[in-house]
């Protein structure tokens, strides 16, 4: 049984797991806040586009 506990108490998988999974939520966060921050520029790039592609129908 002790050295069960042992082996369970220096095991390190479980730590490298909540590792990947703090980097992916920082990524994500970076993701979210470029989005955000682009957001208003990406949308005026659409609607100028959209604008010259309706004046060309016409």
């Amino acid at each position: 049984m002790k050295d069960q506990l042992i082996k369970f108490w220096k095991d390190e998988e479980g730590a490298t797991a909540i590792e990947y999974a703090l980097i992916a939520g920082l990524i994500a966060v970076v993701i979210m806040v470029a989005v955000r921050a682009l957001g208003d520029e990406i949308e005026a790039v659409f609607q100028e586009i959209t604008t010259q592609l309706q004046n060309r129908k016409s």
